[in-house]
């Protein structure tokens, strides 16, 4: 089985020859692998593509990507229409536990995220898609009562962003101001002392550094009263101290509520979390979630590239960390 990816972003039909069709070996035999559709984009038919790659290397803009699939991975958990970014799985948030997500970037992680929160319905690789389908699709499984909450629109979210450097641009004014409208279970004041903001309460959110807007973003997502809680990164900008004085304050959180964290510090989440999801795939093509690992299990199957339950290798060569910085070997005539 494969797939085909057009990132339509790149591509400029307008500015080229239209070179995928044109040296389509199925097309110039008359089979409709590539025709233009109406928004003047290519649309690639995966059922009749053979995976020669001629496309892939003669798109002047590398905007096409031909990607082959194991057959247990037929039907996608959403897939952005035809020639889009496909999902494969779900994690699986559980109330008094922390989940975490590890894998790379442009691997469906905010995909996931946005399922899980009620902000996007899947589709399972279908046009549209309906909470019905989704309720009967998952009968009999953990995410059953999950869905059934966000359905019925009783799941309340708290999420803290990726990109904490875009909230001086959603948000003006004082430090204060911010945390006084998330401040919905009344424990700011605690959160401020714990997370060492005191000296910025007074300050404007455009003049905080990355490390108090981190901090800022914590707490705020922290202080809502929420069903499930997304954390993505709270590692960048802080040091060792702060981050491990985060990973305690989410650990509390979990203990009645439902808390899922996507972290690349491997130590921040061995620390941190209880199970893991390892995300693998093709950045901007497709993801897939694994089933929940343990911790330590699932961290070293990454820096291996192995996932043996899988039997899939996400990296050609182990990941190894050296005591010293590799020394460059010279020889001497004697």
């Amino acid at each position: 089985m494969r797939i085909a990816i057009l990132n339509k972003d790149r591509c400029q039909p307008r500015r080229c020859s239209h070179e995928c069709e044109k040296y389509c070996p199925r097309v110039r035999t008359g089979d409709e692998t590539i025709i233009f559709a109406e928004d003047g984009k290519p649309l690639i038919s995966e059922e009749l593509c053979v995976g020669c790659g001629i496309c892939i290397n003669r798109c002047p803009f590398d905007a096409i990507m031909i990607i082959g699939l194991p057959e247990a991975l037929k039907f996608p958990t959403h897939r952005y229409g035809p020639n889009g970014f496909a999902l494969y799985g779900l994690p699986v948030p559980q109330k008094g536990r922390v989940t975490g997500i590890l894998g790379p970037n442009g691997i469906g992680k905010s995909t996931a995220v946005q399922i899980l929160s009620g902000r996007l319905v899947p589709n399972f690789g279908e046009e549209g898609g309906t909470w019905d389908r989704v309720l009967e699709h998952y009968a009999g499984t953990a995410l059953y009562d999950y869905f059934k909450a966000v359905s019925n629109g009783s799941l309340k979210v708290s999420q803290k962003p990726q990109y904490i450097d875009l909230i001086p641009k959603a948000f003006k004014g004082k430090t204060s101001d911010l945390l006084a409208r998330t401040d919905d279970r009344g424990v700011m004041g605690e959160l401020v002392e714990r997370l060492d903001l005191s000296h910025i309460i007074d300050r404007n959110i455009t003049e905080l550094s990355g490390g108090e807007l981190q901090r800022v973003a914590i707490a705020a997502c922290a202080a809502k009263d929420a069903d499930f809680y997304f954390f993505d990164e709270i590692s960048p900008y802080l040091d060792i101290y702060q981050r491990i004085n985060c990973a305690k304050l989410i650990q509390e959180i979990a203990q009645e509520k439902a808390v899922l964290v996507v972290e690349h510090d491997l130590a921040i989440l061995d620390m941190l979390a209880d199970v893991v999801h390892v995300a693998y795939g093709e950045p901007g093509g497709y993801g897939v979630m694994t089933l929940p690992k343990g911790v330590r299990i699932a961290i070293n199957q990454y820096l291996k590239g192995y996932l043996p339950e899988e039997n899939v290798r996400v990296r050609p060569e182990a990941i190894s960390f050296e005591v010293h910085p590799p020394r460059n070997e010279t020889e001497i005539d004697t």
